[in-house]
């Protein structure tokens, strides 16, 4: 077995290095003295190094890496005996969600084999994520309040190269996946902090545009789709940078295209059809195609991986209905590169998306203020799982509905209106 620990000659650290630099001063922010932690594939080990480096120098009080790999993980799928499965480290997450209470920050480096459990049991597949679902609550509860300040970015991990480039030789899969994730990014640019500062006022723009018009429901058309979104009792707009409720300005999602609010649990009717594949714990589930009634998905198909949609639909009650709806022009650099990138934190800014399960409490006015309780009076799911899904094309149109039902358009052929 080889361990791809050091980086790989196909990986320019020039960029590297600058990617890490915009992890922790843009996606971050990190302050003076907190203490971080790091989730990544033992692959993306180089772009951890660079990340610490960084946090060091913008004064980090503790770096924390947790490491996963590939070959242990399909160690349990392959060995584990059953009772396995239900199980999760709940001491682990426990320790996150302390970390998260006394100011630490979060960053997660994405880039795991999609495919990894592709040929695993589902059944364990299914179990094993729930198990951790419900031991990484906590945590989560802690990221998706918004509490913390916590970034996300991506490494160019061999074996997810070679699912995205299957036809390149290794290394040039993993050049050709490092050059795309750089460039959506924006670290080909000659100043990337200053490019993101600009890309945040524009998306800033967008979302102050929809808060002030306070739509009552979007409705989205195209082919297979005549959907209607209603937005939650005080909704609010969010895209690009925001501020945690430890008062720290950060951008969650490198690369990020969308502006995105909650959803109303409840108020969500018609049907819907992705426009792109959705690559989930090893499975492709393609051509989906969903009916709500009253917010709750009644009927779920897809060509590929159905199975496996309606397994996820099962998670709890939550999980038939939404948490989040996102608007991305079809225009955008990470659509018009034509990859397929089996990774939800790229393909979700291909396309507007709607997302699965849980809500974001920042996404109400004064969201910090508000109780859980609240959050669901006011139309906000609640869900073990939060799966993006993307809806969007050249084809599609949105509208925006007003209280009083006159519509004003937002998207026109995908693009803003």
């Amino acid at each position: 077995m080889t361990i791809h620990s050091v980086l790989a000659p196909s990986v320019d650290p020039v960029k590297l290095d600058k990617l890490a630099e915009v992890a922790v001063k843009v996606g971050l922010q990190l302050k003076a003295n907190q203490d971080l932690v790091i989730t990544a594939p033992i692959a993306a080990l180089p772009l951890v190094r660079e990340i610490t480096k960084h946090a060091y120098m913008a004064g980090a009080g503790l770096v924390s890496t947790f490491y996963s790999d590939e070959e242990t993980t399909l160690a349990r799928y392959r060995h584990a005996p059953d009772a396995s499965f239900d199980r999760a480290a709940n001491w682990l997450y426990d320790g996150m969600a302390k970390a998260y209470e006394g100011g630490a920050a979060r960053l997660a480096i994405s880039g795991d084999n999609p495919m990894m459990l592709a040929n695993e049991d589902p059944q364990k597949v299914a179990r094993a994520n729930k198990a951790n679902s419900i031991a990484y609550k906590p945590a989560l509860e802690k990221i998706s309040n918004f509490d913390i300040n916590w970034h996300i970015c991506s490494y160019p991990n061999p074996s997810w190269a070679r699912q995205v480039f299957p036809d390149l030789p290794e290394e040039e899969a993993v050049h050709k996946l490092a050059e795309a994730i750089f460039s959506a990014s924006r670290i080909n640019t000659p100043d990337p902090i200053a490019a993101w500062a600009e890309h945040n006022a524009n998306l800033k723009k967008r979302s102050s545009w929809l808060n002030s018009e306070r739509f009552a429901a979007l409705h989205f058309s195209g082919p297979g789709t005549d959907l209607t979104v209603g937005l939650a009792d005080g909704h609010e707009w969010h895209g690009g940078a925001s501020t945690a409720k430890n008062g720290i300005t950060c951008n969650p999602n490198i690369p990020t295209e969308e502006v995105f609010t909650t959803p109303h649990a409840l108020n969500v009717e018609g049907t819907v059809s992705s426009t792109k594949p959705l690559s989930h714990q090893g499975t492709l589930i393609d051509n989906i195609q969903v009916r709500f009634e009253a917010g709750r998905i009644v009927e779920a198909k897809a060509s590929k991986g159905e199975a496996v949609l309606n397994k996820v639909l099962d998670t709890d009650e939550g999980a038939r209905r939404l948490g989040e709806v996102a608007l991305v022009p079809h225009s955008s650099p990470i659509s018009a590169s034509g990859i397929l990138f089996y990774n939800t934190l790229f393909d979700e800014n291909a396309s507007c998306h709607i997302a699965l399960g849980q809500c974001y409490s920042k996404c109400f006015l004064n969201g910090a203020s508000l109780s859980q309780d609240q959050i669901r009076a006011q139309g906000g799911n609640s869900s073990l799982i939060h799966i993006d899904w993307m809806i969007g094309s050249g084809q599609v149109d949105i509208d925006g509905i007003r209280a009083d039902g006159s519509r004003v358009p937002v998207m026109r052929q995908g693009e803003w209106a």
